[in-house]
């Protein structure tokens, strides 16, 4: 699942590169009866939702294309968080 993960941010990243947006982190794992695929996005001066919802919906062609796994998941794509 690791290399599939490296991939699929590889791929995301040369998506979102156009809007300057980075690509933190990507994790997938199972919490309680549930399978999470959590991408983090960021982008220099911070990210706002408007931002957010648009590469979503980018982000979700690229998802789904990449076929990561067979197990069906919740998909949430979020900001990163600033101290």
């Amino acid at each position: 699942m690791e290399g599939k993960l490296t991939k699929l941010k590889e791929e995301l990243q040369k998506v979102l590169e156009k809007e300057e947006i980075i690509v933190d982190d990507i994790t997938y794992e199972k919490k309680g009866k549930y399978n999470f695929l959590t991408i983090t996005l960021d982008k220099i001066g911070g990210i706002d939702l408007e931002t957010i919802v648009e590469a979503t919906k980018k982000v979700d062609k690229v998802v789904d294309k990449a076929n990561i796994t067979n197990d069906s998941y919740i998909m949430d794509v979020v900001s990163k968080e600033r101290g």
